[in-house]
């Protein structure tokens, strides 16, 4: 900052003014100055008694305020001076400052330096340990692989010699378990003989003696071998981490914390077990019925709803699904995303169930985009409709699907009569049994509830093998906790065109008459 000083006058610079100012009071008080007349004189005589005290008081006056004029002048030059000293302080401490501030932006600086050449030194230390990681690894690998060789010769020279190896020895092969170590101290305990069953049927929701079936079934399918690296994973464990990843829903990562396993390894196993439940379970315990159980079937659904010839139940349920790569506006649900204000995807689960909730028949994997009956058009059901295999067999369906010459569903139009009513609501009775049976298979396997880790192209295996098992546990008459008992949350539209057979027309109006006037709809003409 640049102080520029202004001249001002001091004492001594206007010592002689001061002086000069004097000698003009004395000559006009004492009447000196010769340029003066006589007359002057004597009028000034004459007037210096009248005058004198008005000259004094000129005098003083002009004396203070040339007092006043020095001391402004003097305090002025004072103020100038202390406003240079006051600039020239804050000049000091700014500059101060900006030296304070620069020192602390060296050593930052300096600081990051530091730290940096630090971290470089790091990853150069570690990028030396990974290199003789891997030659470690290699070496391991060559040495391995020639001892291997070494061994298989050696065991050849001796299986031809008919001399065994001695114990010991270094032709005897070593197995060497390269695996994780971690906690299996959960399934452990589960798997133990003296765990309690009712805790392990609220866990797998099956007792465990059904759990232990299970794996007698697929022991011949799912049992790998073990080698010389590793020990197989046993048959049980196999099964349980797949039932309890569809029972609980749970991510991969805690069921590998549970069992001990690996991610990857607990998602192959799933993966596999279910391939396995649906290649050699299926056929046993999810097939059409024969003749004979077709008309057991009939009685019972007459039993419950006084309608004759019904064979089955019939219900579509949709599961939820992450938003597919391709041909996602397929999989787009727009009723599940109106009515839960959240986009969603689904795939669809067309099933139908005898008297007791078994399923038999599926059909699994068209897009949640589709109406009821149009998966029902496409599915391998309706073929066999088609084709006169389901000949005087009704199945009975909802609004959602049309009336033909196999499929019974409830009258749809406004203002029914008596009559139509009461066969609907005997329809709903049937129809309750497939939307029940749905709903304890979605809270058995809570997998189904929410969007699942699977990808979309193995999903209808995982659908598969849990309708397999749902069947297991209604066979075996395995009780669901209340507290896993879930609320089916589908929405009905009403088929397009609802009426494809004007045989099932009058068939379903004789029906409805029949039941009113047989006492079967709860009540009766008089």
């Amino acid at each position: 900052m640049e102080i520029t000083s202004f001249p001002f006058l001091n004492q001594e610079d206007f010592s002689h003014f001061f002086t000069s100012f004097q000698e003009m009071d004395s000559v006009n008080v004492n009447g000196t100055n010769n340029s003066n007349n006589n007359d002057n004189k004597k009028r000034r005589r004459k007037s210096e008694d009248f005058n004198y005290y008005d000259d004094d008081e000129e005098t003083k006056k002009k004396s203070n305020a040339f007092t006043d004029i020095l001391a402004s002048i003097m305090l002025l030059d004072e103020e100038e001076k202390q406003e240079q000293e006051l600039w020239f302080m804050e000049d000091q401490q700014d500059k101060a400052l900006f030296d304070f501030n620069q020192d602390q932006k060296t050593h930052a600086m300096d600081d990051y330096h530091v730290q940096m050449q630090s971290h470089y030194s790091e990853l150069d230390q570690f990028d030396v340990s990974r290199k003789a990681k891997r030659a470690r690894r290699s070496a391991f690998a060559v040495t391995s692989t020639i001892a291997t060789a070494a061994a298989a010769a050696t065991t050849a020279d001796n299986s031809a010699s008919s001399s065994p190896p001695k114990p010991g020895s270094a032709a005897t092969p070593h197995r060497r378990l390269w695996v994780k170590d971690r906690s299996k101290d959960w399934w452990d305990q589960f798997s133990s003989p003296d765990f309690p069953d009712e805790e392990f049927r609220r866990a797998f929701r099956m007792s465990k003696a059904t759990f232990q079936m299970i794996c007698d079934e697929l022991d011949s399918v799912v049992m790998k071998k073990n080698t010389m690296l590793r020990d197989a994973i046993p048959v049980r464990t196999r099964v349980a981490v797949c039932i309890w990843r569809l029972a609980t829903g749970e991510p991969l990562r805690l069921v590998s914390r549970r069992f001990g396993l690996g991610i990857s390894t607990c998602h192959k196993l799933v993966l596999e077990v279910c391939s396995a439940i649906k290649g050699v379970m299926m056929s046993k315990f999810l097939h059409w019925p024969d003749e004979n159980k077709v008309e057991i079937d009939k009685e019972e659904f007459k039993s419950i709803s006084g309608i004759p010839n019904v064979g089955g139940s019939m219900y579509t349920t949709h599961v939820p699904i992450i938003a597919p790569k391709n041909n996602v506006a397929s999989y787009f649900n727009k009723r599940h995303t109106e009515r839960n204000q959240k986009t969603s995807y689904s795939i669809t689960v067309q099933g139908i169930v005898d008297p007791k909730g078994v399923f038999t028949d599926v059909c699994i994997g068209y897009p949640g985009s589709m109406s009821d009956d149009q998966v029902l058009e496409k599915s391998a059901l309706s073929q066999r409709g088609n084709m006169g295999l389901l000949k005087d067999v009704w199945i009975v369906g909802n609004s959602g699907y049309p009336l033909t010459d196999w499929v019974l569903v409830p009258y749809t139009h406004q203002n029914l009569t008596w009559c139509q009513h009461a066969f609907n609501e005997k329809i709903g009775e049937v129809q309750r049994v497939a939307k029940e049976a749905f709903a304890r298979l979605k809270g058995r396997w809570s997998c189904l509830q929410k969007r699942t880790e699977v990808k979309l192209q193995d999903l209808p295996v995982v659908l598969g093998a849990c309708c397999v098992l749902h069947n297991i546990c209604e066979m075996r008459n395995e009780g669901l906790e209340p507290e896993l008992r879930y609320e089916i949350f589908d929405d009905e539209m009403v088929a397009e065109n609802g009426l494809r057979s004007a045989n099932a027309l009058q068939a379903r109006d004789q029906i409805a008459h029949d039941l009113l006037h047989h006492g079967q709809a709860g009540t009766r003409y008089s």
